[in-house]
């Protein structure tokens, strides 16, 4: 078994957003060389994710961002933390913090509308995330 692994860096614009990392990870398989197995996209903050979804219509990132906002209001009178950004924290952890993509012939098996998102919900900022590709 063959292993590469890759730290990418971003930084994001907005409190709370949709970042398509989808390319980033495409170099990072090309990069591992390995033609066959999975790709494990990981998230090591605790107010974002990663998650799968849409990747040609805007609209489909902005609804989700929308809905997630509603569930989890920024209000602080809802939570018990006191840094202020519970709300960041229950969302990441609906999201989750990573991906697993399966691999064949080079390329990630994503479906044809499919992209690769980091979720950010308590930007801006200087975020990092993780792949590991495997044989």
């Amino acid at each position: 078994m063959s292993s590469y692994q890759e730290t990418l860096e971003l930084k994001t614009a907005a409190h709370d957003a949709m970042v398509d990392i989808t390319t980033q990870v495409e170099v990072a398989v090309y990069n591992s060389g390995i033609k066959n197995g999975q790709v494990m996209v990981f998230c090591p903050h605790t107010t974002a994710a990663i998650t799968i979804n849409e990747n040609t219509d805007p609209n489909v990132t902005d609804d989700i961002i929308q809905k997630l906002t509603r569930l989890c209001p920024w209000r602080e009178e809802f939570y018990s933390h006191i840094e202020g950004n519970s709300a960041a924290h229950v969302k990441s952890s609906l999201v989750g913090v990573s991906e697993v993509i399966p691999l064949a012939d080079g390329r990630m098996q994503l479906g044809t509308w499919q992209g690769i998102y980091f979720c950010e919900f308590d930007g801006p900022r200087k975020r990092k995330f993780i792949v590991t590709v495997t044989s």
